[in-house]
């Protein structure tokens, strides 16, 4: 017989708060079509992108994740002290080691959390969220931070027609405490191996340091058909699956936040979920572009902000990407 003690969790975890931060400089596809031919009207026609954020100097993975975790803190109602465990999602951050989680979680004034990054790109938040569920329910932290963040502009490759329009970066995060009620649902993820030289860095960092200093710096590159089709028909297959661990239909729904990818694909999976009129989409892209793993949170906090979405609502939430990697989830609305 085991002689270790039952965990001391809650029976269930919520996500208590959120908040956001968008750089200040924002960018307008005229900016964009200065390094590629191309035009305003492909553009948005392709993707439903019209402006992104790009970060200065100062506002780095660190700074903007700070800024939004304060807020998330603030609306939820927690004080820096109590957060047990720091997870941060991101592709952006360019040391190895140690962590930025370590660096977040000092500078917000947390006291000696657990705290690690995590790399599953636009599938990032859904994983974080996940974890943080499980810590919370199995005791071994009280309230965790989840944090998506990403400065891609350093990863774009300006003169690439295909993608020099879509990434933008930004920071978004969440709280995560106990609940009485079932307010995170079951977590349907998975991984498509097969299919990882879809979206990619263009070149190793040690194929990177290996060459002459004429090699362009590695950027983010995608099939993006191949990306389209898969996102279209597979991940409305992993959105139904979600509904359907959580025991609820599209009609129960009051939102949608998929990750901001394209409009293109977000309208194709409404229109495959058969999702009613009711229910309120995200299409935070159109103005924030893609920004990988912050791109939920960052959409979940401006629908709360603007009034598109109440505390409470019941959101399908769904992120997908490199890898090729996926996770959805349902979700009560802090």
């Amino acid at each position: 017989m085991s002689k270790i003690k039952p965990a001391k969790g809650s029976p269930y975890a919520r996500i208590l708060g959120v908040g956001g931060y968008r750089p200040t400089r924002v960018v307008s596809n005229e900016v964009i079509l200065e390094t590629i031919d191309s035009s305003d009207e492909w553009i948005r026609s392709r993707s439903g992108i019209a402006t992104r954020h790009w970060a200065s100097p100062q506002e780095t993975v660190a700074a903007m994740s700070v800024e939004a975790s304060g807020k998330a803190l603030a609306d939820a109602g927690v004080s820096p002290e109590q957060i047990g465990a720091v997870i941060v999602s991101t592709v952006s951050h360019f040391k190895q080691t140690p962590a930025v989680a370590t660096e977040i979680a000092h500078r917000i004034g947390a006291v000696k959390p657990a705290a690690f990054d995590i790399s599953a790109g636009c599938a990032g938040f859904g994983y974080g969220l996940t974890l943080a569920k499980g810590l919370v329910v199995e005791g071994s932290a009280q309230y965790v931070l989840v944090i998506g963040v990403e400065r891609l502009s350093d990863l774009t490759d300006l003169e690439d027609r295909a993608t020099a329009f879509l990434f933008g970066d930004g920071a978004g995060a969440v709280v995560v405490g106990p609940s009485d009620e079932p307010a995170i649902g079951p977590t349907v993820w998975g991984s498509e191996g097969d299919k990882s030289e879809t979206i990619k860095q263009t070149v190793p960092w040690d194929e990177f340091r290996s060459t002459d200093s004429s090699q362009k710096f590695p950027a983010i590159t995608q099939e993006g058909q191949a990306v389209f089709r898969w996102a279209v028909f597979e991940m409305a297959k992993v959105a139904q699956q979600a509904l359907d661990a959580a025991g609820i239909t599209a009609e129960d729904l009051d939102v949608f936040i998929p990750h901001q990818a394209n409009m293109r694909i977000i309208d194709s999976m409404v229109k495959t979920l058969k999702l009613p009129e009711h229910v309120t989409v995200a299409r935070d892209v159109e103005t924030t572009g893609n920004t990988s793993a912050a791109s939920i949170p960052l959409a979940m906090e401006r629908l709360l902000a603007t009034g598109a979405a109440k505390s409470g609502d019941t959101a399908l939430v769904i992120g997908f990407g490199a890898g090729l990697v996926y996770a959805a989830t349902v979700v009560t609305l802090p």
